[in-house]
């Protein structure tokens, strides 16, 4: 695995300097990786006025199913127009899973259904061309039929809004779902379309990948789809969560705020650690949060200036590093918020997998704490149970600068990797 830092301390991964005897009764390198449930498609992005929407039946901001022969249509009507920006290899958790692998340089699995037959320039082709070495597609389920298509409108205004051609994407049976890849997954990622449909087979099928996660207490990391989408899924979502033994949440504002029915980012956060261990919740140019749980006595005060929202000094304790709920003796909230990176580009043409991009970075360091506390289980690093490696101060500012790539480069996946970030005073604070 390739660390999420440069380290100028030694006693970080990997270690290489012989330090005291307690810190260095170190183990085999670990085999670790994450596994994600995604419907398989491909990310089309056309420029469209809010007529057009309008024609199409689809709210701004929303998602709509749209029947194939449409979307052939249409297809072909915005290519002839030349409103066609770009196509990509999508869907949310194959976003991620894609960034993971090229921020760690580790292995991923990913699961789907795909076709059965795949030619050279065909949608399945451009998929498995465009995703990273180092996703697994050992597990890919075929099915005969065509790949799903993801028509991402972008209004005048850099609103966006979801037409989707279904195919195979939902076809992922449930008996397809491999236990062993699951069970020993460091955390395996869904997002909330896979549920939208009860009748469809991939609902079950994740369903039951939830089932093994919670039976082998792997974190299950959830991102939110849409607004929309949570709007009409929100008591089955909430019921879901309540349900995950170790949960991580991510979404961006609209969908955190409809879930929880609360309208400030800072309140939404602290209102899903309800239900779930850490969030994430994304706000374009104000910024990303980190929220979550730590025991008081592993509380770790800012050296940054102390500031209150709508939560009084919400990030006097943002050095701190997220632990489950359930390992904490008294539970302690501890957030954090960092604005875009270098106030993010100078010209943003979509947000498209922002998130996602977001949500690999943090990924990337829940992974890194899995392999650092098997590979040197006695660093004072692991003294207690935690999810992260880094404080979520540190986090955050990782995922701030994988996001920003994502929207700099006009690609919802990143193209390459990441020059590596500097150590901060809370990392060091750590080691003392």
């Amino acid at each position: 695995m390739r660390f999420p830092g440069k380290r100028k301390t030694k006693h970080y991964f990997p270690v290489s300097d012989r330090g005291p005897e307690s810190l260095h009764e170190e183990r085999e390198e670990a085999h670790l990786y994450i596994v994600g449930i995604d419907q398989l498609l491909v990310d089309i992005e056309a420029e469209v006025d809010d007529a057009e929407l309008a024609a199409l039946g689809i709210p701004k901001g929303g998602s709509q199913v749209l029947d194939t022969e449409l979307v052939d249509r249409l297809y072909a009507d915005l290519k002839a127009r030349d409103r066609i920006v770009g196509e990509y290899a999508g869907g949310s958790v194959g976003n991620t899973l894609h960034n993971y692998s090229v921020l760690a340089d580790d292995l991923s699995y990913l699961i789907g259904s795909i076709n059965r037959t795949i030619s050279v320039g065909d949608y399945a082709f451009h998929y498995i061309r465009n995703t990273s070495s180092r996703v697994n597609l050992a597990h890919l389920q075929p099915v005969d039929g065509p790949m799903g298509r993801a028509f991402c409108f972008v209004t005048p205004d850099r609103e966006r809004s979801f037409g989707i051609s279904r195919g195979i994407m939902d076809e992922l049976q449930p008996e397809t779902i491999p236990e062993e890849i699951i069970a020993g997954a460091s955390a395996l990622v869904l997002t909330a379309y896979l549920l939208r449909d009860p009748q469809a087979p991939i609902h079950a099928a994740t369903k039951r990948a939830v089932a093994i996660a919670n039976q082998h207490r792997v974190p299950v990391v959830l991102s939110l789809g849409t607004e929309w989408l949570v709007r009409e899924q929100r008591e089955a979502l909430i019921e879901l969560l309540k349900g995950i033994e170790l949960c991580v949440l991510a979404g961006n504002y609209g969908e955190l705020c409809a879930l929880t029915g609360q309208d400030d980012p800072l309140l939404a956060s602290r209102a899903a650690l309800d239900w779930v261990d850490m969030v994430l919740l994304t706000r374009d140019k104000h910024g990303l949060y980190l929220a979550g749980w730590t025991d008081p006595s592993y509380l770790r005060e800012t050296h940054d200036p102390i500031l209150s929202k709508s939560i009084a000094e919400y990030n006097r304790y943002e050095y701190s590093r997220a632990m489950p709920r359930k390992s904490c003796v008294d539970p302690q909230p501890v957030f954090s918020h960092i604005n875009p990176y270098h106030g993010g580009p100078s010209r943003i043409h979509n947000t498209n997998g922002a998130g996602d991009a977001a949500l690999g970075a943090v990924l990337h360091d829940l992974v890194a704490n899995a392999h650092h506390r098997q590979v040197a289980p006695n660093s004072p690093k692991h003294t207690s149970e935690f999810l992260t490696y880094s404080s979520i101060h540190q986090v955050c500012k990782y995922a701030n600068r994988v996001s920003y790539e994502v929207l700099r480069n006009h690609c919802p996946r990143l193209l390459h990797g990441l020059p590596e970030r500097e150590d901060s005073l809370e990392e060091a604070y750590w080691v003392q």
